[in-house]
Order: structure tokens, then C-alpha cells, then sequence
């Protein structure tokens, strides 16, 4: 997994070319090392996502964002329209960093 750590937020990215095995290990990894930060996932790499394996995030976009903190997809393969309303995917990174600031924003603004 590559890590690049912003100053407001942490990218994650798979470095192998299996994104089943990719979100298992997020789901074990980000409750543990990325507790308390802001979690950008690049999926960029994955050209032809399908909602399928879209989808093998939300528990871990779910159980992140309980505890307050952002989690943002970023891809520009899927359709937005498909979607569910509870993930936020987005096609750039520098989309997924407005994301982050806004939700930075939200939060401190008690939403």
C-alpha cells in the first residue's frame, strides 16, 4: 500500500491489482493505524470499477465515518448515478481534498 500523508488528510493507494484484497485490508488497517485522520482512497488505477467492487468499501467507509472523520473514493469509472448515498466517490483528488476541507468545516460548525 502506498501512503501519502497531506496535511489535512492521509491517501491510501494499492499497489497490487486486487481491489477485494485491498479493501479487506483497509478494512483492518484504518481502524488501527489511521484512527483519528481523514482517509483519501485513490482507486484511480482501476479503470473499470464495477459497482460490485465499489461496494466492498462501505463498511469501512461506514464504520470510519462514524467517528467523524472523512472518507473519500476517488475514481472516475463508475457512475455516479449508481452510487449509494452513505459513500462519497469522487473522479480527482483534488476533488476528495475540497471534500475533506468542507466536511473539516461541517464538523467544526457542530453539523
Amino acid at each position: 500500500m502506498k501512503i501519502i500523508n497531506q496535511e489535512k488528510y492521509v491517501i491510501l493507494a494499492d499497489e497490487q491489482d486486487d481491489i477485494s484484497d485491498f479493501a479487506s485490508f483497509l478494512e483492518y488497517q484504518i481502524p488501527k493505524k489511521f484512527k483519528g485522520q481523514n482517509v483519501v482512497v485513490d482507486l484511480l488505477k482501476y479503470q473499470k470499477l464495477t459497482l460490485q467492487e465499489l461496494l466492498k468499501f462501505l463498511n469501512v467507509s461506514n464504520l470510519h465515518r462514524k467517528t467523524k472523520h472523512s472518507f473519500v473514493l476517488v475514481n472516475s469509472a463508475i457512475n455516479p448515478d449508481v452510487i449509494p448515498m452513505e459513500m462519497i466517490v469522487v473522479p480527482t483528488l483534488q476533488e476528495a481534498s475540497d471534500i475533506v476541507d468542507m466536511e473539516e468545516v461541517e464538523r467544526d460548525l457542530g453539523f
